[in-house]
């Protein structure tokens, strides 16, 4: 492997790695400052707007960023889709001055666009390598998620006094580190080397400077048979499924997990801690989940997820009080099934589709995974009101079990 090859690969996954990091800080930040601005300003009722919004936003930037990479390439979509996270982020402190509702949501919305384009950089890392590397390389972007994770609430302090010593409202001050982050990211995206494509055409070279290929002679297969020929269903229908049920189980129960602890006396450090073993969970691990991918196949690490999800549920079910013990391992579990569901399951799509529908079924796979977890967002409260947490619980563990006895009932014909 060639000097520049290698340094061109380097170059693109550091890239990669800090937009993805920097997307995730400015989401954490500025969707906690949100919440908080919209419940205060409009009611606990409306607190879940700002959620819904960057869900719908990334939703649509995954489908959208799937569609335009294999036409722009990939700095000029994730730079294009960064900048105008940059700008939604901006609208968004503008609102944050103003405590006002609309102008705040609709710069939630934008950046989620520019973070459905961050979703998808873990395909473009692992494109870069051989297929027994593949996960591997997606995983350690999928880690950078662990730089906002615990980046986003660690500013929030910080940036409320920074903005109190100006004269803003304090909750601004999460909101201007959003536009820093998102400006990052878009910087960042402008270091991708030219050469290194999104999920390559058929007949395109690899290389710097490589020359547009001369036309195929034979002509042409139509997309619709390209995906029932090198794509076969279990191709993409099975980590869909699994991704989706995982979104669905992982979202619900933290979702509920907050409201479990405050209806039980627990005060926001409880609930900071019980949280912050979940997001170490959802991404700290993701190397280890990449290398099980590589070694064992990704079915492998996505059938493990969801038993892994199986056992946090019923660790939520059987403790669902314990917050010093069961639902901080629940939750932890609850972080590290959906990464291993997450990373398993985007190594099979990476390694099953074919190069000409690649990009466009991994951005429609995350838009329905994203959509899912404000289908989850919704359901898991009604579900709470109606059976309290352990009906949560109990639901979210059926769903993670549904794909597991459905492979076992196939492979018992």
């Amino acid at each position: 492997m060639g000097t520049s090859t290698v340094t061109g690969r380097t170059r693109s996954m550091g890239a990669l790695f800090a937009g993805v990091a920097l997307l995730n800080t400015a989401t954490v930040g500025l969707g906690t400052a949100a919440t908080l601005i919209v419940a205060a300003g409009s009611g606990a009722v409306w607190s879940g707007l700002p959620s819904v919004a960057n869900v719908l936003g990334t939703a649509a930037g995954a489908l959208g960023a799937g569609r335009l990479l294999p036409v722009h390439g990939s700095r000029r979509v994730l730079a294009g889709g960064y900048g105008l996270a940059a700008a939604g982020a901006l609208v968004a402190f503008a609102g944050a001055l103003a405590t006002s509702v609309v102008p705040l949501l609709l710069g939630i919305l934008l950046v989620g666009l520019g973070n459905g384009g961050a979703q998808l950089s873990r395909y473009l890392a692992a494109d870069l390598y051989p297929q027994d590397r593949r996960g591997r390389a997606l995983s350690t972007v999928v880690w950078g998620g662990t730089v906002g994770a615990l980046a986003g609430p660690a500013l929030m302090v910080p940036a409320a006094g920074a903005a109190a010593g100006f004269g803003w409202p304090s909750l601004s001050g999460p909101a201007a580190v959003a536009v820093l982050a998102t400006a990052g990211a878009a910087l960042a995206a402008a270091f991708l080397p030219r050469h290194v494509p999104p999920p390559r055409q058929p007949g395109l070279r690899p290389g710097p400077g490589a020359p547009p290929p001369e036309p195929p002679k034979s002509p042409p297969r139509e997309p619709a048979v390209a995906a029932r020929g090198p794509v076969r269903p279990a191709g993409f229908v099975r980590p869909l499924v699994a991704m989706v049920l995982a979104q669905l189980t992982m979202s619900a129960v933290m979702t509920m997990t907050p409201v479990q602890l405050q209806a039980h006396g627990h005060d926001l450090g409880v609930v900071g801690w019980v949280l912050s073993a979940h997001l170490f969970g959802m991404f700290a691990l993701a190397p280890l989940s990449g290398r099980i991918a590589d070694r064992w196949g990704p079915h492998v690490a996505v059938n493990a997820g969801l038993g892994v999800l199986a056992l946090a549920a019923a660790t939520a079910l059987a403790a669902p009080t314990a917050h010093t013990s069961g639902l901080p391992i629940a939750l932890f579990l609850l972080g590290y099934g959906w990464n291993l569901v997450f990373v398993g399951g985007s190594a099979q799509l990476s390694r099953d589709l074919a190069p000409e529908t690649r990009s466009r079924v991994q951005g429609t796979v995350d838009a329905v995974v994203w959509s899912a977890s404000a289908l989850a967002g919704l359901g898991s409260g009604a579900l709470f009101a109606g059976g309290g947490y352990g009906l949560v619980a109990v639901v979210g563990g059926v769903l993670a079990v549904l794909p597991l006895a459905f492979s076992a009932a196939r492979d018992g014909r």
